[in-house]
């Protein structure tokens, strides 16, 4: 079972993750918070796996709550649930060891696919997300490594992009490897 600590402040909202988690037979919401005062205290009590933070409260306050996490509790992972990221707050996300990004917008498996993935020690960026944060500042991609990799968020198969931009199988994924490179 992944062990997970949810912090969520609005009450509604608390509920309808930890019950949408709650479906998922391979993870336990061991304890919810409802801010960040209490995040650390419950984490290092509960012990989860995965904490998963709404850091739309504040990016300073899921932040600098991560960067807590890391240095009290470094075998927690953390995963911030946010709307929109800037290429800044995405570079510091990273910098201090959050592990897992996703948008409040995206299908709702994403959540568990996100805790699943960050639980197994992967990096886990909502691709939505990782594409606001480049087009957010001066973007490293070239326009063709933008409109393949907008195609591939999409869920495209890389075949189909390929065909739709009149290019071969490998092009498209010498892009996909050049934009994971650059990110």
């Amino acid at each position: 079972m992944i062990r997970v600590l949810l912090v969520e402040g609005t009450e509604l909202l608390r509920g309808a993750l930890a019950a949408l988690l709650a479906r998922e037979k391979d993870i336990d919401v061991v304890a919810v918070c409802p801010g960040h005062e209490q995040t650390v205290a419950r984490a290092l009590s509960h012990r989860p796996d995965v904490v998963v933070i709404d850091s739309d409260g504040g990016e300073d306050g899921a932040l600098g709550t991560s960067r807590e996490l890391a240095l009290r509790l470094p075998q927690g992972r953390t995963l911030l649930v946010t709307h929109a990221v800037t290429a800044e707050f995405l570079r510091q996300a990273l910098a201090l060891h959050v592990m897992g990004l996703i948008g409040r917008n995206g299908p709702s498996d994403t959540l568990a696919t996100g805790v699943r993935r960050v639980a197994a020690g992967e990096r886990f960026v909502d691709p939505e997300l990782a594409l606001q944060a480049l087009s957010s500042a001066e973007s490293p991609l070239t326009p063709r490594e933008l409109e393949v990799l907008r195609l591939a968020a999409d869920g495209t198969p890389t075949r189909e992009i390929a065909e739709r931009l009149s290019l071969s199988v490998g092009t498209v994924r010498n892009h996909l490897n050049a934009v994971s490179r650059k990110t």
